[in-house]
């Protein structure tokens, strides 16, 4: 519960205040000196704050060099990729060669298989007459 205070109250307390306002403040030369000291702190700051926007330019510099270098991989990882692609697709033309190859290898050895019975059959064929020949003779 607040209690309002009287008027007279309050100029006794007005009264109470400046006759003791000299001892409460410091003097002037403190005063003085506590001025000089918030000067050179708030230089010494706004310094402190030009460094700090110095060093965050700089990095923010490094950042942007950063994301070139990851750029640069970037597309060299491309370059790789479309190697890749197209050494793949090599192979796959290669690997189709080859299979031609067998084939046509196959195809060889089928006809060598072929002819080789044929000329056995030829060989026997002659061989026999050779034989019904001589004997007859």
């Amino acid at each position: 519960m607040a209690m309002a205070l009287k008027q007279e109250e309050l100029q006794v307390i007005g009264e109470y205040v400046q006759n003791h306002l000299q001892e409460w403040l410091p003097d002037q030369k403190y005063s003085f000196e506590l001025l000089e000291r918030m000067v050179r702190v708030e230089e010494e700051l706004k310094s402190q704050r030009e460094l700090m926007k110095q060093g965050f330019e700089q990095m923010e510099k490094r950042f942007e060099q950063v994301d070139k270098r990851f750029e640069q991989v970037d597309k060299h990882f491309e370059q790789v990729d479309k190697r890749f692609e197209q050494d793949s697709k090599q192979f796959i033309q290669i690997g189709r060669q080859f299979e031609q190859i067998g084939k046509q290898i196959e195809a060889i050895q089928t006809k060598m298989f072929h002819f080789m019975i044929w000329s056995f059959g030829f060989i026997v064929t002659v061989a026999g007459f050779a034989v019904g020949i001589l004997k007859l003779t």
